[in-house]
């Protein structure tokens, strides 16, 4: 994934419910719980965690039972600390008070609390990215001096581990925002371990390439049971039976039961909404929804010309709930001019855009009749509404705003069905239609006629197409 390249735009919901679900994850709550709970007496170690002798109290404190109570209050103390919910006020006393950042949750904006959130969730992110605790303790290199981790003993490399997982969240942070992808519907985990190791180019997977994808699934079914309490994912571990059954492969689900089976991820919103956050952070460009509602015309139909169809909709739609119709049509049709290369994919946005606007809009469409670059479409905006005295357009006009539309259709599309179909119509709806087009004065003329003479399926038609490229390159 580059982070040069901008990912689609994700759907966010709004702040104050985001802030909402924050606050009820188990991430956060423990750690305010135990935050509000320290006192005076709270005694920590050497490291900043509860002294043994207190985590009894703290877990139930917490509600927590069973064998690893301890250690779930632990890492709730430990998330506290890092969050700025509690502070450390003398290391050597091992005193510690309420942080600054606590009062927040209660009395901070919902921008705060997320903010918190965000804090504490790098704390989970950080931890489930370091192996098994009994794995450690083995692969202690207790003979160069004790407490040293030998970390070739181990075979673990923690910046490759953290960015193996912040692969597989941006994976699945693709998946989750593309229109192609299933949405918010869960992702099985096979699939995902696979994205990251299975070449895209690889046929058949090869039988060490499918170990690495089961090594891979163990790996991220104990880092997600790890960040569901944080609230960045739902999930469905992997069937016990089936890790006890270290022959049965993971690459043969059968059926929709079977893949559950594997194991099941999704997104939350709140997952969303911090995973979107890190991507920024990390210099990603990742737009949501909503960010170009106030700005002008011109950064809307530059914004939107990258974004999926659906996504383009959705944020001209909120552009256009925040100002008047006709206003709005006006500004619309200035910005879209042009004879830039991206000019044509501009025009194809602006006539989506006003596809969305009433007819209180009709002045602006007729203001622009006569203009050459404008004309056609707003010509086509008033026919489809039906409104009288609409003067026919020119032959001249018919053949740019064909132009202009394929090329706005390659710019956005490529080489899609869509545009084969278009391709195909226009030689078969007009007569004589190279030996004119290739006249037209439009900057795009010679690369729309390459497209044509690429994509059209008949031979002889494609043929005629690249002649007329080639006339028009000659004239230019």
């Amino acid at each position: 994934m580059s982070d040069s390249s901008p990912l689609p735009p994700v759907r966010l919901r709004p702040e104050a419910e985001l802030a909402r679900d924050a606050l009820s994850t188990p991430l956060l709550s423990r750690a305010a719980r135990l935050a509000r709970w320290a006192g005076p007496d709270t005694r920590i170690d050497a490291g900043g965690g509860l002294v043994e002798e207190q985590l009894p109290a703290a877990a139930e404190l917490l509600g927590l039972t069973g064998d690893e109570a301890a250690a779930y209050a632990s890492e709730a103390w430990r998330v506290a600390v890092d969050a700025g919910l509690v502070e450390i006020v003398d290391e050597e006393e091992g005193t510690v008070t309420a942080g600054e950042d606590l009062a927040l949750l209660t009395g901070g904006s919902p921008h705060d609390v997320l903010a918190v959130w965000q804090t504490a969730l790098e704390t989970v992110l950080a931890d489930a990215g370091v192996p098994d605790l009994d794995d450690l303790v083995e692969a202690m290199n207790f003979e160069e001096g004790a407490g040293e981790i030998d970390l070739s003993r181990l075979d673990w490399d923690p910046g490759a581990e953290a960015e193996f997982l912040d692969g597989v969240l941006g994976n699945l942070y693709l998946l989750t925002v593309g229109e192609d992808g299933p949405g918010e519907a869960p992702v099985p985990l096979p699939a995902l371990a696979a994205s990251m190791i299975v070449p895209s180019d690889m046929g058949e997977p090869t039988n060490d390439v499918l170990e690495q994808v089961s090594d891979a699934m163990m790996r991220l079914d104990d880092q997600f049971r790890m960040l569901e309490p944080a609230g960045l994912v739902e999930y469905q571990p992997v069937d016990e039976a089936l890790m006890a059954d270290a022959e049965e492969e993971p690459s043969a689900p059968v059926n929709e039961t079977d893949v559950a089976r594997y194991g099941m991820v999704r997104l939350t919103p709140l997952g969303l909404y911090g995973l979107r956050a890190r991507l920024l952070e990390a210099g990603f460009t990742a737009p949501a929804v909503g960010d170009l509602a106030d700005k002008g015309a011109d950064a809307l139909l530059d914004g939107t010309a990258v974004y999926p169809p659906g996504a383009a909709q959705a944020e001209t739609e909120q552009w256009l709930t925040r100002r008047q119709s006709l206003p709005a049509a006006r500004e619309l049709l200035a910005a879209a001019r042009g004879s830039d290369s991206g000019a044509p994919l501009r025009r194809l946005r602006c006539q989506q855009a006003l596809s969305l606007v009433g007819a209180e809009a009709e002045p602006a469409l007729r203001e622009v009749l006569d203009d050459p670059e404008l004309g056609g479409l707003a010509r086509v905006w008033l026919t489809e509404r039906g409104a009288s005295d609409v003067p026919a357009p020119s032959e001249a006009m018919v053949f740019w705003l064909t132009i202009d539309t394929v090329a706005a259709q390659l710019a956005a599309e490529g080489n899609s069905e869509e545009l084969r179909a278009l391709v195909s119509g226009l030689a078969e709806q007009h007569s004589g239609f190279f030996a004119a087009v290739w006249r037209v004065d439009h900057p795009a003329t010679a690369e729309v006629l390459e497209a044509m003479g690429r994509l059209h399926p008949d031979k002889r038609i494609a043929k005629e197409a690249r002649k007329a490229a080639f006339k028009a390159r000659s004239q230019a």
